[in-house]
Formats: structure tokens, sequence, C-alpha cells
């Protein structure tokens, strides 16, 4: 199988069967992130307990493939993560998008990996980042 061929089955099962889309019953922290070209539209919820572990996480919100894709990628990394390790994450997404990611960095990647070729296509890649700019936001405790 090539790599375009997996590209598309990844994006197309996390956005048409999501396992993290929908309301947490009792969120710690909630940020809206929008994507203005495109109208991309994320509202990311998490649960984080007292250690500064990541134990639940959900998104609602409408927009691309890519985006909602992304987003439903990134909370099955993060689910059950410190928030430093979902931070690391977060680093690594967003330098492999910017073409800067080392090989440990694609590595911990795993399936989010996939998205890599975004790097290549500027409209897509703020698609992309949408949900981890988001997630950035949230566990720096940006406005």
């Amino acid at each position: 199988m090539d790599l375009k061929t997996l590209y598309r089955e990844i994006v197309n099962e996390h956005n048409l069967h999501p396992g993290h889309k929908g309301d947490l019953p009792a969120p710690t922290h909630i940020k809206q992130g929008v994507n203005p070209t495109c109208g991309d539209d994320i509202h990311l919820q998490l649960a984080i307990d007292g250690e500064g572990v990541i134990t639940a996480a959900s998104f609602n919100g409408s927009g691309c493939a890519i985006s909602q894709a992304s987003a439903d990628i990134m909370l099955d990394l993060i689910e059950g993560k410190t928030k430093e390790e979902a931070l690391a994450f977060a680093d690594a997404f967003l330098a492999m998008v910017r073409g800067t990611a080392t090989d440990e960095q694609r590595e911990l990647l795993d399936e989010a990996a996939a998205l890599e070729d975004v790097a290549h296509m500027p409209a897509r890649a703020k698609c992309a980042t949408l949900g981890w700019h988001t997630l950035e936001k949230i566990l720096r405790g940006e406005e």
C-alpha cells in the first residue's frame, strides 16, 4: 500500500468514525479553535486530573475531513498522557508539518505521521494543525 492510499484511509476512518467526537460529562478545560480561512471549527474538551494526566478528551465542531480526522488522531495520542507528554506530541506534530521533525518525533506520532504530506499543502496544513494549536493553548494556559 502506498503512502497516499494509507493517508486517505486514515483520514477517512477518523473523519467518518471519530472515536472522540462528542461532549465530555465533566471537562476541566474547554477551548474553541477556529480557522477563519476555511471555517473549520473545533471545540476541544479535556478532563485533566490533579496529577496533570489527561483522563478524557473529546471534540465537537465542524470542518473538513483533515481537521476532524487530525483532532481525533490527536486525542487518541494524548488521552492517558500527562500535559507534558501531550505537549511533546503537539511539538512533534507541528514540527512535522513545518518539515523540521526529527525521526524520533515522527516515530512518536504513530498514526498522526500519516498526515506529514500536508506540509506540502499550506491551506491543508492549517486544517491539520487546528486541533493541535487549540490543545497547546489549553495546556499552556493561553487565551
